[in-house]
């Protein structure tokens, strides 16, 4: 293979004229010419921090989706299928993944479960993260989201660290609005990135203590805007991801978009493009090509540095995606879950009370939600049922655990802006039981039984009108190909917002309402939990508490 064009090399830091040549999947010879060329090359863009699950896809098939935006590697971790079935579903990924020539850098996962306060599918304690860490697929351990346990030394929190560094592989963070001295003891356990700031201050104190800032524009956290800047004051300390990423989105654009809106923004192209490759690629140890000779051959051809249109993709000197189209081959994909729970009655989801309670409000953009207590609508007759309230946009939001028969867990949320009918899924960070919103406890029931039938999945009940979209592969992805499944996915999306909801993601957003360890309040499917306290609490407060 020959290609000629204007090549950026990012490990100079120059764009010249010239020519590539690949033999054997390699980079034999980059020679400079005074030829003028329309198209540039760069090296492939990498996500530096994904959930591959949160497609709801299996890797393949985003693979097949991201090359035709210029991905060529993605950091995952597969934490959220770890939490279904452990080392296994690591494996799974390790495994699907092999089969198609695009470059996962797995994660051993750090926290599964999350957190002891709710029940997850299975576990992988320190021998688990060993073992997951000697294998040369996992490129580093995973986010450690128990930064409690971190900053408090917590031993087996500790040993997992410890079993990293051992390994010469990096830890990755995750330590939302954790300043001061608590960060500073975060940092110092040898936590080495975080994608959680929110704000530009943040973001610059965990900079000073040295870690990586990941950039976060997924499907519901969008935190680019507010940290851009640290790409031009920073740009060493700087990458791009995507963390959770729904196939509709991943159907428009990936981290392209990012470096193209940085670009537009006044990020020089150099600074932006290195944010998106070089970065990763050094930090993480990739077997990613630099577009330098004796590099594997791994490169985007594009038409401009503004547009950033990816004219064609090569990853190991194959051209894998070519003008919007991809060329990876479907493989099969085999089925592969763990899903106990049995059929709900509705009144299985009644709640009665009376007096003020706690409400969780979502918070459209962003994964950590406020800590509200308003009146129940109940006055004196505590055995009256908690219903939810249309315009004051209190709804009732359950979690059902899906391992086991167990008693839902029932509180409200304001911010889902839902008219009428429930919303439901399977997709529930980091556990991934069953979560659902709606107006009344019938459409409620009626959504959750939807993803209980089809072992997984998303549903929308509206009256008799049931909608859903199954995900057989750990109760999180699709064995369809990924178009087809961000049809599905946006045919869904719609539904939601034609029920009320003014969320640019609804179920996203709501895929993120059982994540005890992103702040403020949150419902696991043991009860209403305080991110803050770290620690269970009443869905009705007490009078000292009002």
């Amino acid at each position: 293979m020959q290609i000629s064009a204007n090549i950026v090399d990012v490990v100079a830091g120059e764009i010249y004229p010239g020519t590539v040549r690949v033999d054997g999947g390699v980079i034999t010879a980059i020679t400079r010419d005074d030829a003028r060329y329309d198209t540039y090359l760069l090296p492939g863009f990498v996500d530096a921090h994904v959930h591959i699950e949160s497609s709801m896809l299996v890797p393949s098939e985003f693979a097949r989706m991201a090359v035709v935006h210029g991905t060529v590697a993605t950091v995952s971790d597969p934490h959220e299928i770890g939490n279904v079935l452990g080392v296994a579903g690591v494996e799974y990924m390790i495994d699907n993944g092999a089969r198609v020539p695009f470059k996962f850098a797995f994660g051993a996962p750090s926290c599964v479960p999350a957190t002891e306060f709710e029940t997850a599918g299975d576990e992988i304690g320190v021998d688990g993260v060993r073992a997951l860490l000697a294998r040369p697929e996992i490129r580093y351990l995973s986010e450690m989201m128990n930064y409690p346990g971190v900053i408090g030394g917590d031993p087996m929190v500790l040993a997992k660290i410890r079993a990293a560094h051992d390994a010469g592989k990096p830890v990755d963070g995750h330590a939302p609005a954790v300043r001061g001295e608590a960060l500073r003891a975060y940092a110092a356990a040898g936590i080495t990135t975080d994608h959680e700031s929110f704000t530009l201050e943040e973001a610059r104190e965990k900079a000073e203590l040295g870690m990586k800032v990941l950039i976060r524009e997924g499907s519901a956290a969008k935190n680019f805007d507010a940290l851009l800047p640290m790409v031009s004051q920073r740009p060493e300390l700087c990458m791009f991801c995507s963390d959770d990423k729904h196939p509709d989105d991943l159907a428009e654009g990936h981290i392209d978009a990012l470096v193209r809106r940085a670009i537009a923004a006044g990020v020089e192209p150099m600074v932006a493009i290195r944010c998106a490759t070089l970065n990763p690629v050094r930090h993480y140890g990739l077997d990613v090509g630099l577009l330098q000779p004796g590099d594997p051959a791994d490169f985007i051809e594009v038409d401009s540095l503004e547009r950033l249109a990816t004219l064609r993709t090569v990853i190991d000197g194959v051209v894998v995606a070519e003008r919007g189209r991809t060329l990876i081959e479907r493989v099969d994909v085999p089925i592969v879950n763990r899903f106990a729970a049995h059929p709900k009655r509705t009144e299985d989801f009644r709640v009665a009370g009376s007096g003020a309670m706690r409400v969780i409000e979502a918070i459209d953009g962003q994964l950590v939600t406020r800590a509200l207590v308003l009146p129940s609508g109940n006055d004196a007759d505590g055995a009256a049922a908690i219903e939810s309230d249309v315009d004051r946009d209190v709804l009732k939001i359950v979690v059902v655990n899906r391992y086991r028969d167990a008693a839902p867990a029932v509180a409200f949320i304001r911010g889902f802006g839902l008219r009428r009918g429930a919303i439901a899924s399977s997709v529930a960070h980091d556990s991934h039981n069953i979560i659902a919103v709606g107006i009344d406890d019938a459409d409620i029931c009626r959504a959750v039984n939807t993803v209980i039938h089809n072992e997984g999945g998303l549903a929308i009940a509206d009256g008799d009108v049931v909608e859903a979209l199954p995900l057989p592969v750990a109760g999180l992805m699709s064995a369809d190909d990924g178009q087809t499944v961000a049809a599905r996915y946006s045919q869904l999306d719609r539904r939601a917002h034609e029920l009320g909801s003014p969320l640019r993601a609804p179920f996203m957003t709501l895929s993120f309402m059982a994540l005890l360890v992103i702040p403020s309040l949150k419902l696991s499917d043991r009860g209403l939990f305080d991110g803050e306290r770290f620690a269970f609490v009443d869905l009705l407060t007490g009078p000292t508490e009002q």
